[in-house]
């Protein structure tokens, strides 16, 4: 009997217990994963340009995803007629990367080791940052490992080549993506307004293979639009800045911008990708809950991957003839 659910008398409601995502168990033997989900976190903040905070990003996401831990029988959505993320789906949180203080290299390299960990073990990679450069470890981990493509959902390009010498801060991630051999494509949704990246930046990314769109051209298209212009059978790595959806509805960031996306029109192109592509990867990035004493934004984070990874394993279920 599986020591969580309702029958063993424990009802074991979101206030109660050890926060662990979505409050699944808890493995820190990284040679011991077991799961089709692994959930890490990677709690470095030090390639921020402007407000930091987002080292705490993994424990208030966490800590928000009790809110969507009623029970184990997975969670029923009247709209799509379909329970999510049932008991026939295993996912497991195995902590955070060690992280150094102003240390990127090795931080950046524990967070690498942890993704290949999960990747090693044959689980979807689910990585809580941190400021966006986590994501730079994050695809390190996937060479010889096939080609992906990138979907990046956010308001900045972060396509910065260096700047005053760095090349692994959070406005370097997509540029550093684009020099991998195995990244063979990049999507970028939300791009708006004054960006951190300077017009040759977008000139380069655009050379290098990214399709860029801004809030008001993915409306245009609409959410299965954007989705549709991914290449049919490519294998899809999801980023998420937190900053991509709008300040009113996620204003614990460090580096907010208005004009975001609103909750469904990200989760409609999260959904659309799932049912057309093969998601190998996820990271969702810049949560940084001391500004926001809501907690709202780590309520959105949460709700969003947990969503996501419903949509996820739902259409393999669906592939598979389940």
């Amino acid at each position: 009997m599986n020591a969580h659910s309702y029958h063993s008398g424990r009802l074991n409601l979101p206030f109660v217990g050890i926060s662990t995502f979505g409050k699944r168990p808890y493995v820190g033997d990284w040679t011991q994963i077991d799961a089709d989900i692994a959930v890490l976190g990677a709690p470095f903040d030090f390639g921020t340009q402007y407000r930091a905070g987002a080292r705490f990003g993994p424990r208030a996401v966490r800590e928000a995803s009790t809110l969507f831990s009623f029970g184990h029988a997975g969670a029923y959505d009247h709209e799509d007629d379909c329970t999510y993320l049932g008991g026939e789906v295993q996912m497991v949180d195995i902590g955070d990367a060690d992280i150094v203080h102003t240390d990127t290299t090795t931080s950046h390299a524990n967070i690498k080791a942890g993704v290949n960990a999960i990747l090693d073990a044959g689980a979807l990679p689910v990585v809580i940052g941190g400021d966006h450069s986590v994501n730079i470890p994050c695809i390190d981990a996937f060479e010889g490992r096939g080609d992906i493509h990138i979907l990046q959902i956010d308001a900045h390009l972060d396509f910065v080549d260096e700047r005053h010498g760095v090349r692994n801060g959070h406005g370097n991630p997509m540029r550093r993506a684009a020099e991998k051999p195995y990244v063979t494509g990049l999507t970028q949704v939300g791009i708006r307004n004054v960006s951190s990246t300077a017009k040759e930046g977008y000139d380069a990314a655009r050379a290098m293979g990214s399709d860029i769109l801004s809030v008001r051209q993915m409306r245009a298209l609409g959410p299965q639009g954007v989705i549709d212009r991914i290449p049919k059978g490519a294998r899809v790595y999801v980023t998420i800045d937190i900053d991509g959806f709008c300040p009113s509805i996620a204003p614990g960031t460090g580096t907010p911008s208005h004009g975001g996306f609103l909750y469904y029109e990200v989760l409609e192109m999260l959904q659309a990708l799932a049912g057309r592509h093969e998601v190998v990867g996820v990271d969702l990035v810049e949560v940084a809950p001391d500004y926001d004493h809501s907690g709202s934004t780590a309520i959105l984070a949460a709700q969003v991957l947990l969503n996501f990874l419903g949509f996820i394993f739902h259409a393999r279920t669906e592939g598979d003839g389940g």
